[in-house]
């Protein structure tokens, strides 16, 4: 869909300069350094030549079809030209050109008719306001970029040029090199998901990199990712990931769900890589675009130093790789030429002393031991070390088991630069500590446990009453209301089959004491109002009443504490509620982010939910595997289970009510904010019972 931008066989730069310094000038020299084999046409109303190329007043005037048109002129004149090209047939657009929705109000107006223009004329658009486009391969470098990067297996999307043009330039010192360089722009039209979808097929890009500040859809993104990863690990960095400004909410669900927490979570269910910074993106990409992804879990450590090895232990503790137990054969074997004094056992300690060929024989051992998946080698300089040779035979090694990932630290800065450039050449990633390599194992074998698990199945579609939740949420809208009471909210749960607690509205203290007659004791009473979320704080909710007597007392207690503390609130009565067993406190919640969608959360309720935060979250719609995964990765999994010799609790009755909360949000857009806190969950074959309800409406 997307070829005319990397394998064009022609390509016309509106706004092509004679001076050396402008973005049209660098950008044709660009082309014509990089070698581009097609035919390139400058445009300039102004020039008879540029760079030695015939120039042409108008991309009208061109005699040839052009396949890309990369635009470099005055914002005020893109929409015209934008038509030209149209006119022309140009396949695909590059607009390098500023001045348009990152200036304001008029730069917005601006960029939608190019836009509109682009549509019309079935133009794919990169930019505006972007650094351009490299396929290294092709080769084309249609930026203004200084120079073209190494040839490689990385491709690099980034929403920020300067940021690309930085990584370059540093990638060229450290040998890094790219098949596909993207600057995104401001994604008038193709964004970062398009861009993934037209390289990961790519048989020269191994890696995929992506540095972003937001998402362009966040629906395409949730549909379209996961089929991307499942090729191709993506590795992706996101700037602004603060709360600050974040609006206010009333729930639970949404004081903890911020924008940070719905971008973690949408990467985690896409299966992308998500690092906190630059850095860690390029030392992640080093091993994912020269190793192997690993196919199992079990790494080898071999050091000539115990500090660290210890380190790197830790390390792979820490990140979730395991460390490889050994035969009693392969023990012999490694005993049969290394020193008495060695460590036989996972880390194996090949001692201070250990030349080059120590190193060779205990790799090869391990590396031939079906049980060990990938090795860390770790080498110190000391006196009698090795590292060059060294290197070449890890490097040796690397041809001979291809399919183990080998990660090495070589420690020393100048005492092992030569070791190092080796093992640079061969294709082998080097850390200068020991943890960086174990960390980056550890993403590693995260991605294989990803691309182990089946793809999701989408949940059968269960029996509910949608008609009841409409007639609920219209009648609030009419009302004008935007939060639900909580025999409202009540009504709707039920509505989707959610077991909830027996519960009516009472206009008078007498019908709040029939209610409870029928219910059956002991009952709660809860002032009613729509604009009292938090009745607790003002004296609106009596617990344990017992009597149709305490009933009537407490009625008028919640009604006048209401008139009272919050005298500006419309008050209709009290909600009289059944009260329920105890049960063990969890909250299931809905926060619908408004990029992604509805985020839901699970996790420990009551109280202790915003100060404990033992909660997990995934987006709606929930498959059957990813509601079992909430429940089991938070800490409350283990109380559900049972400790101390107590029962355990109904789980499947939860994963029941999450997946209907999670049909229940999809249906109704409209929903925007829910707690179910607490929900009650007893033993097992019991069920659970939603006993507060919040929800929010739009």
């Amino acid at each position: 869909m997307l070829e005319a931008f990397f394998k064009p066989s022609s390509v016309a730069v509106i706004g092509a300069s004679r001076k050396p310094g402008k973005v049209g000038h660098e950008v044709t020299a660009n082309i014509l350094k990089s070698g581009f084999s097609g035919r390139l046409f400058p445009i300039n109303p102004q020039a008879s030549k540029v760079l030695g190329l015939r120039c042409y007043p108008s991309i009208l005037n061109v005699p040839e079809d052009v396949d890309l048109g990369v635009i470099a002129v005055p914002a005020n004149t893109v929409p015209e030209v934008t038509e030209q090209c149209g006119e022309k047939g140009v396949g695909a657009l590059i607009i390098i050109s500023a001045g348009f929705r990152e200036i304001g109000p008029d730069g917005m107006t601006l960029e939608a008719q190019v836009v509109d223009v682009c549509r019309k004329h079935r133009m794919r658009l990169l930019g505006p306001n972007c650094l351009g486009l490299i396929d290294v391969y092709t080769p084309l470098n249609a930026s203004f970029a200084k120079g073209m990067p190494l040839r490689g297996n990385i491709a690099f999307i980034s929403q920020s040029g300067a940021l690309a043009t930085s990584i370059l330039s540093w990638s060229v010192g450290e040998g890094v090199g790219f098949s596909h360089v993207v600057s995104l722009g401001n994604r008038a039209d193709v964004d970062e998901i398009d861009f993934m979808e037209a390289i990961v097929d790519d048989p020269k890009t191994k890696v995929i990199l992506v540095y972003i500040e937001s998402v362009g859809d966040g629906g395409k993104f949730r549909k379209l990712a996961p089929s991307i990863t499942r090729k191709k690990p993506v590795l992706i960095v996101k700037a602004g990931i603060t709360e600050a400004g974040a609006r206010a909410v009333s729930s639970h669900t949404g004081s903890i769900a911020g924008s940070n927490v719905a971008y973690e979570t949408a990467f985690k269910q896409a299966g992308f890589i998500h690092v906190s910074s630059v850095e860690e993106l390029f030392y992640l990409a080093k091993a994912f675009s020269t190793q192997p992804i690993p196919e199992g879990p079990n790494v080898a450590i071999v050091t000539n130093a115990g500090g660290p090895s210890i380190l790197a232990t830790d390390s792979c503790e820490k990140y979730g790789v395991k460390l490889a137990s050994f035969s009693t054969e392969l023990v012999q074997r490694l005993r049969e030429r290394l020193p008495p004094a060695a460590g036989y056992y996972n880390p194996v300690d090949l001692l201070g002393d250990a030349p080059a060929e120590r190193y060779r024989f205990a790799l090869r051992k391990l590396l031939g031991f079906k049980d060990v998946h990938s090795v860390i080698v770790i080498l110190t300089p000391q006196a009698m070390t090795e590292p060059m040779k060294t290197a070449q035979y890890i490097a040796e090694l690397q041809k001979e088991y291809p399919l183990k990932p080998i990660l090495t630290a070589f420690l020393g800065g100048g005492d092992v630069r030569e070791g190092v450039k080796t093992l640079h050449e061969a294709g082998i990633p080097n850390y200068i500590f020991p943890e960086r390599a174990a960390y980056t194992l550890g993403q590693m074998m995260a991605y294989s446990r990803f691309l182990e698990t089946p793809l999701p199945h989408p949940a059968e579609r269960l029996p509910v009453d949608e008609g009841s939740v409409r007639e609920i949420i219209d009648v609030a809208r009419k009302e004008g209301r935007i939060n639900l009471i909580g025999v409202e909210a009540m009504k709707i749960l039920k509505a989707y089959g959610i077991p909830v607690v027996p519960s009516r509205i009472a206009r008078t203290p007498d019908e709040a004491a029939q209610f409870a007659d029928s219910m059956g004791y002991p009952v709660v009473v809860k002032v009613y109002s729509p604009q009292i979320l938090h009745k607790t704080d003002i004296g609106g909710v009596r617990l344990g009443l017992s009597s149709s007597q305490e009933v009537r007392e407490a009625f008028e207690a919640v009604i006048s504490n209401a008139g009272r503390f919050m005298p500006q609130a419309m008050v209709f009565g009290a909600e009289v509620y059944r009260m329920a067993p105890i049960g063990k406190e969890m909250i299931i919640g809905v926060h619908r982010d408004p990029q992604f969608g509805p985020l839901i959360v699970f996790g420990l309720g009551g109280i202790y939910v915003n100060i404990l935060k033992d909660v997990s979250f995934r987006f709606a719609p929930l498959t059957p595997k990813e509601a079992l995964d909430m429940v089991s990765e938070t800490q409350a999994y283990t109380l559900l289970r049972g400790v101390r010799g107590e029962a355990s609790s109904d789980v499947e009755s939860i994963l029941d009510t999450l997946q209907k909360v999670s049909q229940l949000v999809t249906d109704f857009k409209e929903i925007v904010e829910m707690d179910i806190n607490p929900l009650f969950v007893y033993e097992r074959g019991k069920g659970c019972l939603a006993i507060d309800v919040k929800i929010t409406v739009v």
